[in-house]
């Protein structure tokens, strides 16, 4: 299966065309983009006050106070520091670079930049990675709606950190195709030990979020992920952030391409079909032949 990439590739490549023109002594052009991520988030690449000697790069997630609530402003500050700016109007981070000062380690300044998504998802997760490394249970479970009709939920206990997301099936043929890949993480988990314990239920929410105002429903389903200390773990928890917050993505991305793949196969089956009945078309009973010399005749 495809891994979704974490990081924004068109923010890299504009700031590192940006930085080269830069380096070469290229006279700086005007520079305004705007792109649109998964779960609703949106980029904005400018120069600000029209300034072309300095690039802007934006995000807006609507969910962005959830996060403020779990440390997001804080983690986003030790990221990007000194690139910081006033959020531009409309959007939640601005980060600024000035082209006539380019930073010694550019390429980790872009692939900084191309994470910006990320980073202000990590913050909730670091903060309930550290209660379970700190063995203390979490006295309040993290509720981020990071879309219009889903959620994700995350808690800490003491040996473990639980994380759930709620997600909504637009269609039925969603549902059978969603349970195929939750039972194959399921499967995954038999063959390697060290994988986190992955849950699915439909309709009704885990008993994690029983009482709770979670919504039910034939079209919801839950996923959810049990996560250990060699998830949360210092080394090991970078690698965690960047597979789990695209969790959702990643499933639907693979429910999408699995039924156009099942189209398409099912398109050449039909073409085959259609083959094999031109062939067995039977020929008209009444049919003029000609002979060699040229004289006709009718088989009945």
């Amino acid at each position: 299966m495809i891994l979704l990439e974490i990081n924004n590739r068109i923010i890299e490549e504009a700031l590192t065309l940006k930085f080269n023109n830069a380096a070469a002594g290229n006279k700086p052009e005007a520079l305004d983009i705007t792109i649109a991520d998964f779960d609703g988030v949106l980029y904005h690449i400018s120069n600000p006050g029209g300034d072309k000697t300095k690039v802007q790069v934006s995000i807006s997630l609507k969910f962005y106070k959830d996060l403020q609530e779990h440390g997001a402003d804080q983690l986003i500050k030790r990221e990007y520091g000194s690139f910081l700016t006033t959020p531009e109007s409309g959007y939640n981070v601005s980060i600024v670079f000035d082209l006539e000062h380019l930073p010694a380690n550019r390429d980790e300044v872009v692939k900084k930049a191309g994470l910006l998504k990320r980073n202000c998802f990590a913050s909730v997760f670091e903060k309930y990675f550290e209660f379970q490394q700190r063995e203390e249970n979490s006295q309040k479970r993290a509720v981020i709606h990071y879309r219009d009709d889903e959620t994700m939920y995350v808690e800490a206990k003491k040996d473990r950190v639980t994380v759930i997301f709620s997600t909504v099936f637009k269609d039925d043929d969603d549902i059978v195709i969603g349970k195929v890949f939750m039972q194959e993480f399921k499967e995954g988990r038999r063959q390697y030990q060290q994988a986190p314990q992955v849950l699915f239920s439909h309709k009704e929410p885990p008993m994690e979020l029983q009482n709770t105002n979670a919504k039910v429903g034939d079209n919801i389903g839950y996923i959810t992920f049990v996560l250990f200390p060699r998830h949360t773990s210092p080394a090991a928890r970078d690698n965690t952030i960047n597979l789990i917050h695209t969790l959702r993505d990643y499933l639907h991305y693979h429910i999408k391409c699995s039924k156009a793949y099942i189209h398409s196969r099912m398109r050449a089956k039909t073409t085959d079909f259609l083959k094999v009945l031109n062939r067995a078309r039977p020929e008209p009973k009444n049919v003029e032949k000609k002979t060699f010399s040229g004289k006709t005749f009718k088989m009945n």
